[in-house]
Formats: structure tokens, C-alpha cells, sequence
């Protein structure tokens, strides 16, 4: 019997992470035991290669800003296991995650003895424990995918909008090895009649997500054509940006999250929140609109934890990632020394992701390792250090918190500290930067 919250937590990591399938029958079978909760959830339905945390976040302090109490299912999570479902911004409480683990324990370990395939996975389990809880804590939730979509756990349920917020190269082993691929398995969220948005995609993934909405008869918002923005100002710790659809019209939005990719992830967020109040009754007025959008934080993407010097974390953990914050740096830090401290997942691209890094001017690159989780390994820094041996701004410092302190005896106050990488090391990073409270 499940009593405690280490018990708990160590019966929903013990399980299976992952199971290959071509179908998502196991998910279905587990939730129709519990009385299929999923029906009794409206949601927003979140894809993408990157930014759906961003968007995620937007959409969250939007809806919150019209009185409802807004769930969030997101992953990986940063300071506790909670965070991945939480409510109003609140991570679920220690009891009510014991709670809900009790009362999926007896399905787990019936269909364990019983259905064909075994038992649930890890994610699986999560999400079904998602969809228990917001079914009678919240009046709209915000559901982030957790890999790809069409098999996706979370793709058990009619959302009131579909969106997909970038596509590109990542978990191509599962995914596919071409856009196209990428695409599809993404495209697998949008519903029949179910509104869509979509970011600025490349053209080859755009094709496979309009043909696909088409065919669904959903009506496609895409950012650059019937989404249309135009940045403001770049000035400051933010970004201002105008928004206009067919429908409806934001003037002088900001955003204290940097970069041109995530006003792109703010847009797709507030054009997913029109579409929902279009079939929904509830209202917010455009200063209240404001205040939410000005007021997103997502912890973990460009968020700065020091001032003098100033030190920034982003879990810039994939390759498209890596491109938006190389072109940021670029624009936004053009003239500073930047000092970057960098580890990530084996199984990521780290040679291009490198790579990309190293056309930004001023750059000092320092490569170190972490923890990382149980079931994956972390790019050795000597290995891929010696694919540079003649860049001279590239060095290794294998302990992190080491190399924290011998970057900053060596910068000024003028000077960018950069940390970024995988999201399981930047969660380990920011408990070093910062109380587990904030």
C-alpha cells in the first residue's frame, strides 16, 4: 500500500519509461477504467519541436485572466516532480499526488496481470493522473504533449484548440528523420472541426500540417499569414509586438521572455485564447490581456539570475533551440563578451549544436558535465571538445559548480554569463542559483 509521497514518486518512476506502439489502445484501456476522465476536461492541446512550455505559460496567465482556474500538464519539470501538474501556477500538493497514485495503483496492477500488452508506462500514468485531477479541479486546463502527437498519451481527448508551435529536428529516432515525418507525427493532435494554430513552420512542415488540417475540416491559423505580427521594440528586457487576426486585434503587447521565437510562441498563445473565448463565455479586457501577457515568466528559458554580472540560463537542449538563441545573441548582445557554460544528453546533436554556438562573435565556451537522469547519458565534454582542439576559446571544466566559479573571476559587469543546454542540468543549475521557494 501506497502511503507516502517518496512511495509514490518512486512507484511512478519504477515503471516502464517507454513502450514502442503503433496505437495509443493501452492508453484508452487504462483511462476507460477509470472511467474515461479525458471527456470531462476542456482543454487546450499544445505540439511542437520547441516553445510549447513558452506557449503553454502564456496561455495560462491568459485564462487565468478570465476567472477560471486553469490546470497546466507540462514535462520535464525543474525544481519538483509537482510542477507537471499544477493549477493556477501551483504544483499539485504532496497529498493529492499520493492520492491519486492510490487510486490508479489497483488499475496499473490489474491491467499489469491482465491486458495483452502489460501495463502503463511512466507517461502514461501521469497523464492519466492528469486527467483524473483536472476533471474536478479546474475549469480549463492546458496540455502540453509529450513527444510528437498522433501516439502521444495525451491524444485521448477533443481539445477546444489544437495548436503546434514549431517543428523541427528532434527525437528523430521516434519521430521520423525528415520535417515531413516530424510533421505527421505532430499534425496527429488536430481534431475534427477543431481550430488550429500554428507557428512559423518551415514550408515543408507547414505543407503536411495544412493538408492534414484540411482534411479534418479544421480551420488553420498560421503566424505570418492569417496571424499577423509585427514587432515594436527590442529595447530593455523585453519584446513589444503587435498582433491582428480576422478576428481580433492586440496593440502593443509585451513580453519579458527574449527573442523573436517567442513572440512568435505569445502569438500563437494569444491566438489560441481568442479562438477559445469565440465558443466560450468567458471574457478578459485588453489591459487584462496585457498584465498576462507582461507578466509570463517560464522559468529555465532565458531567465536571468543575476544582475552584476548578469547570468542567464536557457534550456536550450535541441538543435532548433540552439539556432533561435545563437540568432538572439547575436541580436541582442552584439558588442559583449559572452561566456558560455554548456552540457547536454548524449542523444542530442551536440556537434551541430556546437557548432551553431560558435559563430556567435566574443564567444568563450566552456564544456562541463552533470548528473543527468539514470536512464541516459551525458556528452563526454573531452570528447567533443577534441572535435575543437584548435579553438582555443573552447576548454573543459568537468565539475559545473567549479566552473561557475572560475567563470566569474574572470568576467566584467559588462559581460554575458550564459548556462544552457539540457533542461535536466539547467534544473540542477538553478537550484544553485536559486531558492527551491522562488
Amino acid at each position: 500500500m501506497i502511503t507516502t509521497y517518496d512511495e509514490a514518486l518512486a512507484f511512478i518512476h519504477g515503471r516502464t519509461k517507454f513502450k514502442k506502439s503503433d496505437h495509443l489502445n493501452r492508453m484508452k484501456a487504462f483511462l476507460d477504467r477509470l472511467d474515461n476522465p479525458q471527456q470531462d476536461v476542456t482543454a487546450i492541446h499544445v505540439a511542437g519541436t520547441n516553445g510549447k512550455g513558452s506557449t503553454v505559460a502564456f496561455l495560462r496567465e491568459l485564462l487565468m485572466a478570465t476567472g477560471q482556474t486553469v490546470g497546466t500538464f507540462t514535462s520535464p519539470f525543474l525544481v519538483r516532480f509537482n510542477e507537471r501538474i499544477s493549477v493556477d501556477g501551483q504544483p499539485i500538493s504532496d497529498d493529492d499526488l499520493v492520492e491519486l497514485v492510490q487510486t490508479v495503483e489497483p488499475v496499473i496492477a490489474d491491467l499489469d496481470a491482465n491486458y495483452p500488452e502489460g501495463g502503463p508506462t511512466e507517461f502514461e500514468i501521469i497523464t492519466a493522473m492528469m486527467f483524473l485531477y483536472f476533471k474536478d479541479h479546474v475549469d480549463v486546463a492546458v496540455i502540453e504533449v509529450g513527444i510528437g502527437g498522433i501516439l502521444d498519451s495525451t491524444n485521448v481527448f477533443t481539445p477546444a484548440v489544437s495548436v503546434i508551435t514549431t517543428i523541427g529536428y528532434d527525437h528523430m529516432k521516434l519521430l521520423g528523420n525528415t520535417l515531413t515525418e516530424i510533421a505527421g507525427q505532430k499534425a496527429g493532435i488536430i481534431k475534427d472541426g477543431v481550430p488550429v494554430v500554428a507557428g512559423r513552420l518551415p514550408e515543408e512542415a507547414m505543407a503536411v500540417i495544412e493538408a492534414t488540417a484540411e482534411a479534418h475540416h479544421s480551420q488553420l491559423y498560421r503566424v505570418g499569414r492569417e496571424i499577423k505580427t509585427k514587432i515594436r521594440s527590442e529595447a530593455g528586457w523585453q519584446e513589444t509586438f503587435d498582433l491582428a487576426t480576422a478576428n481580433s486585434r492586440h496593440r502593443g503587447i509585451s513580453i519579458q521572455l527574449l527573442g523573436d521565437y517567442q513572440v512568435d510562441n505569445a502569438s500563437c498563445a494569444l491566438a489560441a485564447f481568442d479562438l477559445y473565448l469565440a465558443t466560450h463565455p468567458f471574457r478578459a479586457t485588453e489591459r487584462e490581456i496585457k498584465a498576462a501577457m507582461a507578466n509570463t515568466v517560464w522559468a529555465g528559458r532565458f531567465e536571468p539570475v543575476n544582475q552584476d554580472p548578469l547570468i542567464v540560463l536557457d534550456g536550450a537542449h535541441n538543435e532548433p533551440a540552439v539556432e533561435e538563441l545563437t540568432t538572439l545573441l547575436k541580436k541582442r548582445f552584439a558588442g559583449r563578451d559572452i561566456y558560455v557554460l554548456f552540457a547536454v544528453l548524449a542523444d542530442k546533436q551536440h556537434d551541430q549544436m556546437l557548432a551553431t554556438l560558435r559563430t556567435v562573435p566574443h564567444l568563450h565556451i566552456v564544456l562541463t558535465t552533470f548528473e543527468g537522469p539514470a536512464t541516459r547519458q551525458v556528452t563526454d565534454p573531452d570528447e567533443l571538445a577534441a572535435k575543437y582542439a584548435t579553438d582555443d576559446r573552447i576548454e573543459v571544466i568537468p565539475n559545473w559548480q567549479l566552473a561557475i566559479g572560475q567563470i566569474l573571476q574572470q568576467i566584467s559587469a559588462d559581460d554575458l554569463f550564459l548556462i544552457t543546454g539540457s533542461l535536466y542540468f539547467i534544473s540542477d543549475v538553478r537550484h544553485f542559483f536559486k531558492d527551491p521557494a522562488d
